[in-house]
């Protein structure tokens, strides 16, 4: 096919094994778009959800997924972008208005690796749980891509961090990124673990993504705590009786970055411009997992659902 770009693209909703290596045509920009030479794609726990159908946003067939990407326009700036879809692609058209300048000081790997999940973790604490100086907060999947950027951005405000992991590496990991103490996150026992982990007092804040623990989690916070959900890894939904919120003084609070991005654009640039100048200037760590070849992209995202996987996954659409 002359004019063609490789992507990944799935003709039906289902499991990893649809993500299948394709052709395309060459992206054609629209009025206000760029085409972009991708270096790096994001890959998130989003993009498991979005091949199956079963999150927040409706997809439409046939899907190219992806929401993060950086890489070169035609004139040679080095930009990164968060996107709807279709990251997954040597070339991807996107909105002048979302490209983001990459500083010379971060490379591309980071870039890719800091947005979705940069802005996730800032908004997760600042916007939404608005954690005080001397509060205990505990991140779920401290080792993974959002919770490594939770640690730090926690440890940044002041916060006690209680980073709760699968395996001893992964705890490590966390205490290494600047966590206070740890739990293993499939203890039989998790509000004890918590609270153990926390001297034995109760905590202020837990950000909660994988769908499971979360009444666990619930009953560890303290007066006036708060709980954000952010993710749904487990794919079913808890409930939570109003009568125990009222009772116990707690909250239960939700975050999605799509009406952010859409509605709160200046928060978004905010958070954006504060992570991006973290890094240049070597104060916030972006931890990646492993990049893999784009032909590749079904093993991230079974990596990522096994919960192999530490840090930010990449693809190299080169390779």
């Amino acid at each position: 096919m002359l004019g063609a770009v490789k992507a990944i693209q799935i003709e039906e909703f289902g499991g990893p094994e649809l993500l299948k290596l394709v052709e395309v045509p060459d992206p054609e920009p629209s009025d206000g778009a760029v085409v972009v030479d991708v270096a790096r794609v994001g890959v998130n726990f989003a993009d498991t959800h979005a091949i199956r159908n079963d999150y927040l946003a409706e997809q439409s067939l046939p899907l190219i997924p992806g929401a993060e990407l950086s890489g070169r326009t035609p004139d040679g700036r080095r930009v990164a972008a968060m996107l709807g879809n279709g990251a997954y692609a040597q070339k991807v058209a996107v909105p002048e208005a979302f490209l983001v300048p990459i500083p010379d000081e971060v490379g591309d790997d980071q870039a890719a690796g800091l947005l979705l999940q940069g802005v996730t973790a800032h908004s997760l604490l600042h916007e939404t749980a608005h954690v005080r100086e001397g509060e205990t907060v505990v991140v779920e999947a401290a080792a993974g891509g959002t919770g490594s950027i939770a640690v730090q951005l926690a440890k940044r405000a002041g916060a006690k961090v209680i980073a709760l992991a699968s395996s001893q590496e992964k705890r490590a990991l966390a205490e290494r990124l600047g966590a206070d103490a740890t739990a293993d996150s499939r203890a039989e026992d998790l509000t004890a673990a918590i609270i153990e982990a926390n001297g034995g007092d109760k905590v202020d804040v837990v950000l909660h993504m994988s769908g499971t623990g979360f009444e666990a989690e619930l009953k560890a916070l303290d007066t006036l705590g708060r709980i954000v959900v952010f993710g749904n890894a487990a794919r079913h939904p808890n409930t939570v009786e109003t009568n125990y919120l009222l009772q116990t003084s707690k909250s239960v609070l939700g975050f999605w970055l799509v009406p952010l991005l859409v509605n709160r654009r200046d928060v978004v640039a905010a958070a954006i411009g504060e992570l991006l100048g973290a890094v240049a200037a070597g104060e916030l760590e972006v931890v990646i997992g492993e990049v893999y070849p784009l032909s590749e992209a079904a093993r991230a995202h079974e990596d990522l659902a096994q919960r192999r996987s530490t840090g930010k996954l990449l693809l190299d659409p080169s390779l």
